[in-house]
């Protein structure tokens, strides 16, 4: 772990930081370590309808088991959840929406 200069006020801090502890001034863009950014709803549900058969929209949530979806595609059945699920995350309540799944 390194060394820097704020950018606002000019004291040494980690270069790791991504605000100075002294100051408050950002150092660096995106979001902290640790952190996922938020998940569109709209996005999943339109991913789920248009390419859920192949669990495109279980992968964008961050989710391991969009593999299912991949491979029983040739069923149809994956198409078919998915297209309920779009309908499902294009109707949900955004309180409900981030609490399943807006900051994975």
């Amino acid at each position: 772990m390194g060394m820097a200069f704020c950018r606002a006020c000019g004291r040494q801090i980690s270069d790791e930081a991504f605000a100075c502890p002294q100051c408050g001034a950002p150092q660096r863009s995106g979001p902290p370590p640790g952190t996922r950014p938020r998940k569109d709803k709209v996005t999943a549900g339109l991913l789920a309808i248009f390419l859920g058969g192949l669990g495109v929209h279980r992968f964008y949530l961050g989710d391991w088991w969009g593999i299912f979806y991949l491979l029983f595609c040739w069923t149809f059945i994956p198409g078919i959840v998915a297209f309920i699920e779009g309908i499902i995350f294009l109707t949900m309540k955004d309180d409900a929406w981030n609490a399943q799944y807006g900051a994975r």
